[in-house]
């Protein structure tokens, strides 16, 4: 039996049998789901999910960080020293840091890295908390996402090394430290 409107004739055919297969599955799933997740309450829920990956998240980070010192200024002063992590420290230091600090330090769009002036504070943690998180209002990107704990570590080694040189460049910015 079939109907005409408008010059189209539309017919009532049966549907094929793989889509009402596809429809009867897929009844027969959800009662299975809905039993299992919440009738019988077998399956974890979104948040029990969400727990177990936190947690196994929070063992990662614990298990990464078994053996590593806790970062300090001393610990930071003490890789200034380290040859191989300044050398490396250089080689970021070069790749990302040069186009705005200068190849010594001596400034250009960002300031001077080895004279006794400094904006936002010239202790070597200061100094890895900018090179890590960055100062938006001064155009200086966050480089943890980019470089990764170890490297900006590096960089800041590298950076403690040029502190005092005074190499001619931009004029002082910020407050002078005594250290």
């Amino acid at each position: 039996m079939g109907h005409d409107y408008d010059g189209i004739r539309e017919l009532d055919n049966k549907l094929p049998f793989w889509w009402q297969a596809i429809f009867y599955l897929t009844i027969i799933f959800s009662f299975g789901y809905w039993a299992y997740y919440h009738v019988l309450d077998i399956g974890p829920d979104q948040w029990q999910r969400y727990e177990a990956e936190l947690a196994r998240a929070e063992a990662d980070a614990a298990s990464r960080s078994a053996g590593k010192a806790e970062l300090s200024d001393e610990l930071l002063l003490a890789y200034s020293q380290d040859s191989a992590k300044v050398a490396a420290g250089q080689a970021d230091y070069t790749t990302f840091c040069v186009p705005c600090h200068g190849a010594n330090g001596e400034g250009g769009i960002g300031p001077n890295l080895t004279d006794p002036y400094w904006i936002h504070g010239a202790k070597p943690m200061e100094i890895h908390k900018i090179v890590s998180e960055g100062v938006a209002t001064a155009g200086m990107p966050a480089w943890k996402s980019v470089l990764g704990d170890t490297r900006v570590e590096q960089v800041v080694a590298y950076v403690l090394t040029l502190k005092g040189k005074n190499v001619p460049g931009k004029e002082p910015q910020g407050e002078k430290v005594e250290e």
